[in-house]
């Protein structure tokens, strides 16, 4: 099951990058721009809830496609463009094995524990 998962996880990065195709950007953004949702792990510099909200935000798939959609539905190619970036690192995360964080502390995710 963890090898379809991670599978799963490699088309959808791919459709991130078949998305980002149709945008109106230089490739160079696209991998300059690809590990900036990281930057919401500084949060971890607080406490763990805080980084747990700010690392889930970055990282959550509905909210990748939700900005994404509202770029395409107000013809922004900057939304469209956060909303590429977000979905695909969040997948690309996944396939590594980093889920969603768990408040208890950056290596408990909902895909299970890191490092275990």
């Amino acid at each position: 099951m963890k090898i379809a998962l991670k599978l799963e996880e490699l088309v959808m990065l791919a459709l991130g990058i078949f998305g980002f195709y149709y945008l109106q950007f230089s490739w160079w953004w696209f991998f300059g721009l690809f590990l900036l949702p990281d930057v919401s792990m500084l949060g971890y510099l607080v406490n763990n809830r805080v980084g747990a909200f700010f690392y889930n935000m970055f990282h959550h798939k509905g909210i990748a496609i939700l900005i994404y959609l509202i770029g395409f539905f107000l013809n922004n190619e900057i939304l469209k463009l956060i909303g590429v970036i977000l979905f695909s690192h969040s997948s690309f995360d996944r396939m590594l094995g980093y889920g969603l964080k768990y408040e208890k502390g950056f290596k408990f995710t909902h895909l299970g524990e890191i490092g275990k």
